[in-house]
């Protein structure tokens, strides 16, 4: 028997690999010594001599069921930036910044035309970012994931400085909490969303979004990494930042928060983007599920002494929309 006979096609894999080569190549910084080929990403440290307590930070996450949707709609471009700056915000929450990025890339089936559209996105986001894509995994696993679907998933370290770390810790009553916009659901919720809308046409244009339904979810994961640096180099303090991701508010807010310490978010304080009440129209889903799946159109919230909310928002926009309280968890006023 051949590998091909047992439903393995290690060709496919390498001519993707081929072709997005100087793709891949092309996110190195100086400080990548070995990359693409190697058994082992190599990337030099020397650079973190220079800071006083550095800390090395890790975070690691996959796309989810949104692999299924852009699959069915035939567009995968997106799904790199979705892996990378999902795993760009996740760093954030620490302080950090990132410093390079692996991948993990498997399906039933390696078809080469989507293997190399990956690749090249995966490519791409990590150079808009800045950030060396080191290395990574391609797997064929026939009957370990079913025909036709494909898991994305990675691994992003970056760096803070101890001093800086952010966290509940930090956080004190009375602080305020600036909503950066999110550019959709992100990468959450695509369980719920897919059977929402199973049976209409990805392809329609929707009025009431002002696009075709696959543009409204197929939208990047937004990366915010430039407020965040922005913020920084103003050296506007920061106490903590959530990322919300799945749970949405109520459980996403309360892991930046200490003990004792709890939220109240204004609602209306934000514009709720149109692809949630669309959603929500269409699948009945109770308000409270809405905001207990999605993120409602907040996609990142930076928690911040109320003198420093001014100079923040004039730096990097977004809304303030809520103040951090005595007693526990999310309470919606």
């Amino acid at each position: 028997m051949r590998y091909e006979e047992a439903g393995v096609h290690i060709e496919a894999k390498a001519l993707a690999l081929r072709r997005a080569k100087a793709k891949l190549e092309a996110t190195y910084t100086p400080e990548v010594l070995r990359g693409l080929g190697a058994f082992g990403g190599l990337f030099d440290a020397g650079a973190l001599k220079e800071m006083r307590h550095p800390v090395l930070v890790a975070t690691t996450d996959g796309v989810g069921t949104k692999t299924l949707l852009a699959l069915e709609a035939g567009d995968v471009s997106g799904l790199g930036f979705d892996l990378v700056n999902h795993s760009v915000n996740d760093l954030l929450c620490q302080g950090a910044r990132p410093l390079f990025f692996l991948d993990y890339l498997a399906a039933s089936r390696l078809e080469e035309e989507v293997l190399s559209a990956l690749l090249a996105s995966l490519a791409e986001a990590c150079k808009a970012q800045g950030i060396p894509l080191l290395g990574g995994e391609t797997a064929e696993m026939p009957g370990v994931y079913r025909e036709g679907a494909w898991d994305l998933a990675g691994t992003l370290v970056g760096v803070v400085e101890r001093d800086r770390i952010l966290g509940p810790e930090r956080v004190r009553e009375g602080d305020v909490l600036l909503g950066l916009p999110s550019s959709g659901p992100h990468t959450n919720g695509y369980s719920l969303i897919r059977k929402v809308v199973a049976g209409q046409d990805l392809e329609a244009f929707v009025p009431e979004l002002g696009q075709t339904l696959k543009e409204a979810l197929l939208r990047p994961h937004r990366s915010y990494l430039p407020e965040f640096l922005r913020l920084e180099a103003a050296g506007v303090e920061v106490h903590a930042i959530a990322h919300i991701t799945g749970g949405g508010l109520p459980e996403n807010l309360p892991r930046a928060l200490p003990e004792g310490l709890g939220a109240e978010i204004w609602k209306g304080a934000w514009p709720v983007p149109p692809v949630f009440p669309y959603l929500q129209h269409l699948g009945k889903v109770p308000e409270e599920e809405m905001y207990r799946v999605f993120n409602m159109g907040l996609g990142l919230i930076f928690l911040l002494p109320e003198e420093e909310a001014a100079k923040a928002q004039a730096l990097v926009g977004g809304f303030l929309v809520g103040r951090v309280v005595p007693g526990e968890g999310v309470r919606f006023l």
